[in-house]
């Protein structure tokens, strides 16, 4: 606010001009940072995306409604839903959505009944999924990119031809 001129001041309360500074310059060089815009993509290195978390949200949602088998976690299969869905959400440059979700349940076949094949496949695949980092990316990594474009309802209607599907 400024100062009406009728009211005495103090110097030390004047203002005081105030120095040009340079522009700071900067360089990529410690290893770990990237020196080019393209992203390294490939098994293990992830799919990078917005708010992965609310995959894990969304999946919990559908914890009614899977069709699980003996010996199979419902936990474990929340969390790698949750990470195909954050792939393929990932994939398509966005955050993930309630459809990423029901994708990746539909290639597994969690939400109908399974053929017995496809549910021996995914148990090894699940097991254990929601605590270890190595069978997370072991998961996300087994499923094809075309597998990922899949709509809800091809995705539902795969668990036939899952192999196919999932490129086994």
């Amino acid at each position: 606010m400024a100062q009406p001129s009728f009211v005495p001041i103090t110097e030390a309360d004047q203002v005081r001009p105030t120095a040009a500074q340079p522009t700071p310059t900067w360089l990529a060089g410690r290893p770990s940072e990237q020196r080019q815009p393209k992203i390294r993509a490939g098994k293990g290195f992830g799919s990078t995306g917005p708010d992965g978390g609310f995959a894990i949200k969304l999946a919990a949602s559908y914890a009614d409604r899977l069709v699980l088998t003996p010996g199979e976690d419902h936990h474990d299969v929340e969390i790698g839903a949750a990470l195909v869905a954050s792939k393929r959400a990932a994939r398509l440059g966005r955050a993930p959505s309630v459809y990423d979700v029901q994708v990746a349940l539909g290639i597994f076949g969690f939400l109908s009944e399974a053929p017995s094949d496809l549910v021996e496949y995914r148990k090894g695949l699940f097991q254990a999924v929601g605590h270890a980092w190595e069978a997370q990316g072991v998961l996300v990594d087994s499923v094809p990119d075309e597998a990922l474009l899949l709509t809800p309802d091809e995705a539902a209607a795969s668990s036939s031809a899952w192999r196919d599907v999932l490129g086994v």
